[in-house]
């Protein structure tokens, strides 16, 4: 290894070392010892001391043990005659840094004024937006399982202008990354740069910018360090196992942009100890041959054409970006951009314009579709004001050989996060209730209307091959023909809701397994069925269905029910036959229908957590969007923590929202009626649900004796709450 790093590193190791201890006995002088620090919404503490040494820092006097670890961890400054090997010495150094600076940052939540703004996204005001909370960390962790987004760049420094910046951070989103942004070079830091040129940052687009300082840098890696608890099922203070989960899981990698000063060396030698390699645009030294990392560890000078390619050759990352015939960059990266009112050239939404809109997919026989055949029948782009709505009907008809009926709604469903993935170009709804936004710079670089049809032509030919033969488009404006062709699309969705609303488990034979989070929590595996959708809430039985038709040998697989062994917990032969294969023999049995025993694992993905409140002898039900205390005396990150990993909890399961209306929803332990606490504003979003089904079980406006916030924050307010409202579960038979 070279010593010129090793020397550097461990420079900067001792330099934070002593910034911390120092910054660190001002905050407790100022606040005292018992001062609570932590970083927004998280059941980490300070994830990376929490995930290394098991250590949870919860007030400013814990933080004494952390830097007197990370002192003994920095090895002697090398030697100027002596050679020594000093890979092993400058990588403690590294992850000594990498406490001190979690420490570091930590402080500056107490500070007045805060210098981040807690939020997903920067405002006019506010550029860094620092550690991102639990909620964004289940939010996104999808997106890394499922493949959309295939890892991370920790981008450190600055570009030599702002136009490249720009140029490579557009890059890095069209390879559907995400970019995590910290740290200064010549008085200028990459997302202030991005910044000068209208750029819209934040969690939606994929460029974060986490803070100023190279001590920002432990924002990505603390990420990554929770997604191993989180997702991996790794116990706090197992250390190896959260570096070589990060190693083999996260393909995460490090762009220093300008100047290595020694505080950046120390910084990219805690990266090294996770796997993730370093790539500059400055000639430093090279450490080539692999190791810690897949392959090389640092690699320098490379220009800024090729700095992505070369850094996800390093790591070992294959992106494949299909090209769409648009005059608009495209990647999934670009599906949470916000068009502003004042920046809208079209906009198409019935319930605001006045103008009928929908989006309908229909199955037709081969000989009436023309594959590739996209039209506008109407006004475009070009015969319109700025501002102006449209009428819009976009109705695709597909052809196939093994297309089904069913597959219609699934692949309508798609159409909303297609044609959001186009840059300048905004999507929300569906069926009837689309709305639509085109920017005027999307006008201005030629999109029209027919570049929906190319995007959807494609897009469904990439993912649906082998269900999909041909796709006609039609694309109508004309307003009289809109409000026609909606009365046979709104039949349509009807007769589809009709269909879909009688399927229950009973009624088929077969469920579909679901193994898309193996890639992060090796021993979960989901069972969907039809009236237990995926705990993301992103797949159902008709979703699996359909994906399994379109790739056999993908996630989701067929699994026959097979003989009975508990009909009123919900177990099989051949479910638990399967859920053991594909646990890799870990989990043996699995009841689909109560949350006391052999439940459901938990990956990490999952939308809420009912938890079993022994006093009211009834449940709670919190969502991931709730950052408040519940009454079992968790918040849903701990909460979290504690069900995620492929896990069985016994009185824990981690669910999907639709779940909570189903009609196996906790059945065998007495199902919606056992609900005593939610947040007030999942009951106000799930209210119709929730009262329709406990109408048949014989309640009426069973939503308004569900306990939430408002009334109750401790099990005995619940049931105080519950005893003034008469709640059914007061008369129920004990849970436990």
């Amino acid at each position: 290894m070279s010593k010129i790093i090793a020397q550097a590193a461990i420079r900067g190791a001792y330099s934070l070392v002593s910034r911390a201890e120092d910054e660190l006995k001002i905050a407790i002088k100022k606040f005292g010892r018992e001062k609570v620090v932590e970083f927004p919404n998280t059941g980490y503490y300070l994830p990376i001391i929490y995930g290394m040494t098991g250590i949870a820092v919860k007030k400013l006097g814990d933080m004494d043990e952390a830097i007197s670890i990370a002192k003994g961890l920095l090895p002697p400054h090398p030697s100027e005659s002596v050679w020594l090997p000093y890979l092993g010495g400058t990588l403690d150094a590294g992850m000594a840094t990498l406490f001190v600076e979690e420490i570091i940052e930590a402080l500056k939540y107490l500070e007045e004024p805060m210098p981040y703004l807690i939020a997903p996204s920067p405002d006019e005001e506010h550029l860094w937006i620092g550690a991102a909370d639990d909620k964004i960390l289940r939010e996104r962790g999808i997106e890394f399982v499922d493949g959309t987004a295939p890892g991370f760049a920790a981008c450190v420094g600055s570009l030599p202008d702002a136009d490249t910046a720009v140029k490579i951070a557009l890059e890095l989103q069209e390879k559907s990354l995400y970019v995590f942004m910290c740290a200064k070079h010549n008085g200028k830091r990459m997302a202030e740069q991005l910044r000068e040129k209208d750029v819209q940052m934040g969690w939606e687009t994929r460029l974060v910018p986490f803070g100023p300082d190279i001590t920002a840098a432990v924002f990505a890696l603390g990420f990554a360090a929770r997604a191993a608890m989180s997702f991996g099922g790794v116990k706090p203070g197992d250390y190896r196992r959260i570096l070589m989960y990060n190693r083999h899981r996260v393909f995460a990698f490090v762009l220093a942009f300008g100047e290595v000063t020694d505080e950046w060396y120390a910084t990219a030698a805690g990266a090294i100890n996770y796997g993730f390699p370093v790539i500059a645009d400055t000639d430093i030294p090279a450490i080539l041959p692999r190791g810690i990392c897949l392959y090389e560890h640092v690699v320098p000078s490379i220009p800024h054409s090729e700095i992505v390619s070369k850094a996800l050759q390093v790591r070992g990352l294959k992106v494949v970006h299909t090209k769409i015939d648009i005059p608009v960059s495209y990647a999934p990266a670009f599906e949470g951009e916000r068009i502003r009112k004042e920046d809208v050239f079209l906009e198409v939404c019935g319930f605001r314009t006045g103008k009928p809109s929908f989006e309908y997919v229909v199955m037709r026989p081969s000989e009436s579709v023309e594959d590739g055949r996209i039209e506008v029948i109407g006004p475009d782009l070009d015969e319109i004001q700025s501002g102006e709505s449209l009428a819009f009907g976009l109705v695709i008809e597909i052809a196939g050989a093994r297309f089904q009926k069913d597959f219609e709604p699934i692949l309508e469903r798609q159409i909303h996060k297609l044609i959001n993935e186009a840059q300048g170009v905004w999507h929300a709804g569906q069926r009837d209730g689309n709305w639509i936004r085109i920017s005027k710079s999307a006008y201005e670089k030629d999109f029209r209307l027919k570049h929906f049809g190319n995007i959807i032509h494609a897009k469904y030919h990439e993912a649906y091959s082998s269900i999909v033969d041909k796709v006609q488009i039609r694309i109508y404006t004309e307003e009289k023909m809109v409000k026609g062709l909606l009365a046979e699309a709104k039949a349509s969705f009807v007769a589809r809701d009709e269909r879909t609303a009688g399927m229950t488990d009973e009624g088929v034979d077969i469920f579909y397994s679901c193994a898309l989070c193996q890639s992060f929590a090796p021993t979960h595996v989901c069972i969907v069925t039809p009236e237990r959708p995926g705990l993301c809430g992103a797949y159902s039985w008709l979703d699996c269905k359909a994906s399994y038709e379109i790739d056999p040998y993908g996630a989701n697989k067929p699994v026959k029910k097979g003989e009975v062994i508990d009909e009123k917990k919900g177990q099989w032969k051949g479910i638990n036959e399967t859920v053991y294969a594909i646990s890799k023999n870990k989990i043996e049995r699995m009841n689909a229908y109560t949350m006391l025993e052999d439940v459901m694992t938990s990956c990490g993905c999952f939308e809420c957590i009912s938890a079993l409140l022994p006093p009211v002898n009834g449940i709670m039900v919190v969502d991931r969007d709730s950052t408040m205390m519940t009454p079992c005396g968790m918040k849903f990150s701990t909460l979290a923590g504690s069900v995620g990993g492929g896990l069985q909890t016994p009185g824990f399961i981690g669910h999907s929202k639709f779940y909570i209306g189903s009609k196996k929803f906790i059945s065998a332990d007495g199902g919606i009626l056992r609900l005593a606490w939610m947040p007030k504003s999942l009951k106000e979003q799930m209210k119709l649900k929730i009262d329709e089904r406990a109408k048949e079980m014989g309640v009426e406006g069973f939503s308004d004796m569900i306990a939430d916030e408002t009334v109750a924050a401790t099990q005995e307010e619940v049931l105080t709450f519950l005893e003034k409202v008469g709640h059914p579960v007061l008369k129920m038979e004990p849970m436990v």
